[in-house]
């Protein structure tokens, strides 16, 4: 684990750069990360995601698939892949700073 300062705000981050503590997550830090991770704007639909991503990990624990993102978010999967070319569900999680998701390599 290690430290790291993003909008200012010290977080905790594991070996693979994912939030500890999804508690520290705040939209500026989202939009940093994102930047890391070759998004240079995020659009409605990206938030959209995010969203549910977090909405999803607080109510059970873990991120959705991206079969489950793309039945369930209200973004088709040829979208996600549009908006997180390196793998939506693992990118998005990053950017919304929860845990990677199950399944996810």
């Amino acid at each position: 684990m290690s430290t790291a300062t993003i909008a200012g705000t010290a977080v905790e981050r594991n070996d693979e750069g994912f939030f500890v503590d999804p508690n520290q997550w705040t939209r500026d830090i989202a939009v940093e990360i994102a930047a890391e991770d070759g998004i240079t704007t995020m659009t409605d639909q990206h938030w959209q995601v995010i969203d549910f991503m977090r909405k999803e990990y607080f109510e059970k624990g873990t991120g959705p698939t991206v079969r489950v993102l793309g039945k369930t978010s209200g973004v088709s999967v040829k979208d996600l892949y549009l908006l997180f070319p390196k793998g939506p569900a693992k990118m998005a999680a990053h950017i919304a700073g929860i845990p990677k998701p199950r399944g996810c390599i």
